[in-house]
């Protein structure tokens, strides 16, 4: 008998599939998704076989799509993603995600003294300043204080 050599997922009729996400990002993409309060079935994939990247995760959500904000959150900690629209088990979209240019209301400013932390009324708003090698921070326009992706905190 010959052994079976793939991995096999079933199909989602309708909903959205996150791909090539980093492994050690996925719980960190499902839990600023709030997909565990999500209704819908949720199947996870980490540490999946994958001839680009070595390994990788995968979420498969039915019957959600998501806003261009979700996009962006994704962006910021999987910048590897991509995002597969699936209707009638048809893939109607597929793009890769990318980080925008600047980012707002997402995430907070990490600086306790910046007015978006002070006044609640104050949406937070970030410039994304990006190295050569692709490693980024973001750059608060109040406080002018710079957050790392190990700092960040989703609102």
């Amino acid at each position: 008998m010959e052994k079976r050599k793939e991995l096999v997922v079933s199909a989602i009729e309708n909903g959205t599939v996150i791909d090539h996400i980093p492994a050690g990002k996925v719980f960190q993409v499902v839990k600023i998704l709030d997909l565990e309060k999500e209704s819908n079935p949720v199947y996870v994939g980490i540490n999946v076989e994958s001839k680009k990247y070595g390994t990788k995760g995968f979420i498969k959500v039915s019957n959600k799509y998501f806003a261009p904000a979700d996009f962006n959150k994704i962006a910021l900690v999987a910048p590897t993603a991509s995002i597969i629209e699936i209707k009638d088990f048809e893939v109607i979209r597929k793009q890769t995600v990318s980080i925008p240019d600047s980012i707002e209301r997402i995430v907070k400013c990490f600086n306790p003294n910046c007015v978006t932390n002070k006044e609640h009324d104050v949406p937070t708003k970030f410039k994304v300043i990006k190295d050569s090698e692709g490693n980024f921070k973001l750059h608060c326009h109040y406080c002018e204080k710079n957050t790392t992706p190990d700092k960040l905190e989703f609102i």
